[in-house]
């Protein structure tokens, strides 16, 4: 399998790359299945995967939690080193073309205080909502990549306990 084939497979169409990568072939070593692992549940327990009701959580927190993905990914990167290169492909992808227009955005905007405004605070919940169908489809992706069983649809009601 190609790695083109293995995006659209897990629902991921709107990540760009260059013909040349996406024709490459998709063999997982034992390393990035363990790297998937980890990211994978950071992923799970986190905003990025679950939902956020109205008049629960704020908006801040939610933003510092979907940046956190950074960090975490680039520690889990360096520590398993270069030859987990299937899961650098994916998760620099992700990285970069969905996580951070999102919070580049945000954190500009929070700088500036505009979490104090009901319509903008709106505004940033329907886009975490909308990333977070894509980040969904990529923790999925990496529930494949790690051989275990998919847990995303694992959420609480809109009345958390």
């Amino acid at each position: 399998m190609n790695f083109g084939v293995y995006l659209k497979k897990h629902g991921l169409t709107k990540i760009k790359l260059h013909a040349k990568f996406i024709e490459a072939e998709w063999e997982l070593q034992d390393v990035d299945r363990e790297a998937a692992w980890e990211l994978y549940i950071e992923m799970l327990t986190r905003i990025v995967t679950q939902q956020l009701p109205v008049g629960y959580g704020d908006e801040k927190t939610a933003l510092n939690s979907v940046y956190s993905l950074f960090p975490i990914t680039r520690e889990i990167l360096k520590r398993k080193g270069r030859k987990c290169i299937q899961f650098s492909k994916i998760s620099i992808v992700v990285l970069n073309q969905v996580v951070r227009p999102f919070t580049a955005k945000w954190h500009k905007l929070s700088l500036e205080n505009a979490f104090n405004d009901r319509e903008i605070c709106d505004d940033f919940r329907k886009e975490l909502t909308d990333i977070r169908i894509v980040l969904l489809n990529y923790a999925k992706a990496l529930a494949d990549i790690a051989e275990v069983e998919d847990l995303t649809a694992i959420s609480f009601d809109e009345q958390p306990i």
